[in-house]
């Protein structure tokens, strides 16, 4: 039986990437060794799914650098905080954060990793950071494989979440011929959509189980799961009104129709766009991207289906792929963050699966022998 390969991850949130890594479910041939966050929460979650040693560090990847040992590696993933490449950033030119992937290179030459992964939002590709991305990898020893922008529900999540994944690889570990392809073919497909493949996941499959009605307005702590995480809010009598004004796949415009007089004025003088504010889900389609703030309808699409309420933790945490066995630690905004920011464990596990056929393509002095 071969030994694992060893991961490390950065910017690691909650570990829903290193979950699609790790866990036989998924892939199953890595072993997580280090991770790193600047979220407490975050990383505490982290630690009670992948705790050995608690190896998560909360800490500012630049500071950590400063005096942290780098432990050697087969794979670093990770995605740099994506905000300064996103289009819902409009002050995008000069954000810190972009420049975030500079710390993540210099670990992946620190651990002599073989391939890293990065993953952020589509507007990564067609930024002017990316051509520097690509020169420093080259610097550095490595060279971008390939690269594309994915749709999580062409690999099986109930969610259609576009992302950039590239791949790297250290040149010397490599003959670069006869790797494998990338991206991964997709599993399933756009329904009507001409092709042999399943349809997409849906939102029902994942989340219909669920009660309609959650309880109260708190985590549930003594309770198991999934119903710890199964908990509604409090609106108000005229939030609750509006809720029922949007009929099935409904959204803002069927509740102006509706109920112009409970409607915000600023969503009746914007006569455009916005489509996917107050909307409900579908059952029968996968959901839109899970944000941050999934408990807010005026923020996206995330009224349920049918019941007059915003979807729950726990509907969101599914729909993001995660298994009800997965902890999350932290308050309600904590968790919040942690399962919009993450990479769904499905959608990981297919990159997994990619990455461990790339190494079993290095040069036979880097393979990992039999124990």
């Amino acid at each position: 039986m071969k030994r694992k390969y060893k991961l490390i991850d950065l910017f690691c949130g909650a570990g829903g990437m290193t979950l699609g890594f790790v866990d036989k479910r998924y892939c199953g041939h890595f072993q997580s060794i280090f991770a790193i966050d600047n979220d407490l929460a975050a990383t505490q979650t982290y630690n009670s799914n992948f705790g050995r040693n608690e190896h998560c560090v909360q800490a500012n990847i630049e500071d950590w650098l400063d005096n942290g040992e780098v432990p050697s590696a087969d794979v670093v993933i990770g995605g740099p905080p994506c905000q300064g490449f996103s289009l819902l950033n409009k002050n995008r030119s000069g954000d810190a954060r972009r420049a975030l992937w500079e710390p993540y290179l210099e670990i992946v030459k620190l651990s002599g990793a073989s391939v890293f992964i990065m993953e952020n939002v589509p507007g990564l590709l067609k930024s002017p950071e990316f051509l520097d991305i690509c020169a420093k990898a080259y610097e550095l020893g490595y060279e971008i494989l390939a690269s594309a922008i994915l749709n999580t529900a062409d690999y099986g999540v109930p969610q259609t979440r576009k992302r950039t994944i590239a791949i790297g690889i250290k040149r010397s570990d490599f003959a670069l011929t006869a790797l494998p392809s990338f991206p991964p073919d997709p599993t399933y497909c756009a329904p009507g959509k001409a092709s042999n493949l399943p349809a997409w996941k849906t939102v029902k499959e994942f989340i219909g189980d669920l009660p309609s009605k959650p309880q109260g307005t708190d985590i549930r702590v003594s309770e198991g799961a999934p119903l710890n995480l199964h908990f509604g809010r409090k609106p108000t009598p005229m939030s609750l009104e509006r809720y029922k004004a949007v009929p099935i796949g409904g959204n803002r415009f069927d509740l102006q129709r509706n109920r112009p007089d409970i409607t915000p004025q600023c969503w009746i003088n914007k006569t455009s766009g916005g489509t996917d504010l107050f909307g409900r889900l579908w059952w029968n389609r996968p959901s839109v991207t899970i944000r941050t703030e999934f408990f807010k309808p005026e923020k996206g699409r995330y009224l349920h289906p049918k019941a007059n309420r915003p979807i729950t933790h726990r509907e969101a945490a599914r729909l993001m792929s995660f298994p009800d066995d997965f902890s999350f630690v932290g308050s309600k905004i904590e968790i919040a963050r942690q399962i919009g920011n993450a990479v769904p464990p499905i959608f990981a596990g297919v990159i997994a699966n990619y990455v461990h056929s790339l190494l079993e393509c290095r040069v036979s002095s880097k393979k990992i022998k039999v124990a």
